[in-house]
């Protein structure tokens, strides 16, 4: 059985097995000038499994330094709202960013939308993706 889920990640703070997915992003507001650009976003193991943990690592680069901030997780199944969590930016990469290119890497059981925010809880991106669980 598959599933559809959407993951969207919102960066404001701030690859690979056989199994292995690249994944086109599409930034969530074309409007929006954010700080962090995405060009990349790696999914393991791809399809994604129920029970098993999976990586999204998300490659990026920033114009400004980033301190600190929150990773906001929201999970979504065909558009309604099963989960949300916060996470500490820094817990899941070093900080401070430095000015240029640098790596995300999220691992979790659930499928989602995860925006994250500065600590002044300013939007620096905010990327969409589609991938399918399978049990």
């Amino acid at each position: 059985m598959k599933f559809l889920g959407g993951l969207v990640f919102t960066l404001c703070l701030f690859v690979l097995l056989i199994s292995a997915k690249s994944t086109d992003v599409h930034y969530f507001s074309k409007k929006a000038n954010y700080a962090v650009k995405v060009s990349g976003l790696e999914i393991d193991p791809y399809p994604i499994s129920r029970g098993k943990n999976t990586t999204f690592q998300i490659a990026a680069a920033t114009n400004e330094a980033i301190y600190g901030g929150k990773l906001v997780i929201h999970v979504l199944y065909f558009g309604f709202h099963i989960h949300s969590e916060d996470r500490d930016l820094c817990a899941e990469m070093s900080c401070p960013v430095s000015i240029g290119d640098f790596v995300v890497s999220h691992s979790q059981e659930l499928s989602g939308i995860m925006p994250m925010v500065d600590e002044h809880k300013k939007q620096l991106m905010c990327i969409t993706f589609e991938f399918s669980i399978v049990s």
